[in-house]
């Protein structure tokens, strides 16, 4: 069976002729000659090799086939439609490193919902996903501690991320191995400022399961200085880290879209 391919280029010329039923009218709306618009149609209907449009001196009728293909072309229209301009509450994708989700990015949430009917979808990974999946168009935003830059990408500083550490009772930085560590991964901040390591180590990868840990004596850790908002812990500051500082990454688009720049901006209040 020979395959249909339709000559795409005649589908608006098509559809305006049904929608009014008139060649003369059909003209004027596409701004074309008249006999144009009869040869496009003749030149779609010899593409899908059947007859679309019966004509007369009085009359335009659509045949059973122009009826089906004008009832396809019309759902397509309508959910183009809706793709760009419909769907009042979008959904933005959002990806996220699993520290700031438990912390700073919960009061973002509230706030956006407060402002905002969209949708948050909100998945926390790695920083090698999270990079991934931003340049795969899988996210619409993501934040890292990492200043993404290239032809796809751009991001924008938002905070410097200030670590401390913490512990439920006074000590001295200085001899942090001898107390229990509550670390959140082998590349925890406590492994890199002590040489020594300390003999009871703890992982737990949730900030504000850490945070509960410190609060209990169960050990000390180094964490985000805004993750801490219990004032009974006691905070020491830390020399000799690298300066860290979070970012948004979100793909280059030439007009941010109107969604996604509401939760932007709710972002940029902060």
């Amino acid at each position: 069976m020979k395959e249909i391919s339709p000559d795409y280029r005649y589908l608006k010329a098509f559809m305006v002729t049904a929608k009014f039923l008139n060649f003369s009218k059909a003209a004027q709306e596409l701004n074309i000659a008249q006999s144009a618009v009869s040869r496009q149609i003749k030149l779609l209907e010899e593409s899908v090799g059947n007859q679309l449009i019966i004509r007369s001196s009085k009359k335009v009728l659509l045949t059973e086939k122009g009826q089906a293909l004008l009832d396809e072309l019309n759902f397509f229209e309508n959910k183009i439609q809706n793709i760009f301009f419909g769907h009042l509450n979008k959904m933005i994708r959002v990806g996220i490193l699993h520290g700031l989700l438990e912390t700073w990015f919960n009061e973002i949430m509230v706030d956006f919902s407060k402002e905002s009917q969209h949708q948050l979808s909100v998945e926390v990974n790695s920083l090698d996903m999270l990079k991934e999946k931003l340049h795969n168009g899988k996210y619409d935003l993501i934040f890292t501690t990492e200043n993404i830059q290239s032809e796809l990408v751009s991001s924008l500083k938002l905070f410097e991320e200030k670590m401390v550490l913490v512990s439920k009772t006074e000590l001295n930085p200085k001899e942090a191995s001898e107390y229990p560590w509550i670390v959140y991964s082998d590349q925890d901040h406590l492994f890199q400022l002590n040489k020594k390591r300390s003999q009871k180590i703890i992982v737990v990868n949730s900030i504000t399961t850490i945070l509960k840990l410190v609060k209990k004596g169960v050990g000390i850790a180094i964490v985000p200085d805004h993750t801490v908002e219990d004032n009974q812990l006691k905070c020491y500051e830390l020399r000799g880290l690298h300066k860290q500082h979070i970012h948004l990454s979100s793909l280059n688009f030439k007009q941010q879209p109107s969604h996604i720049k509401q939760l932007v901006d709710v972002i940029k209040k902060k």
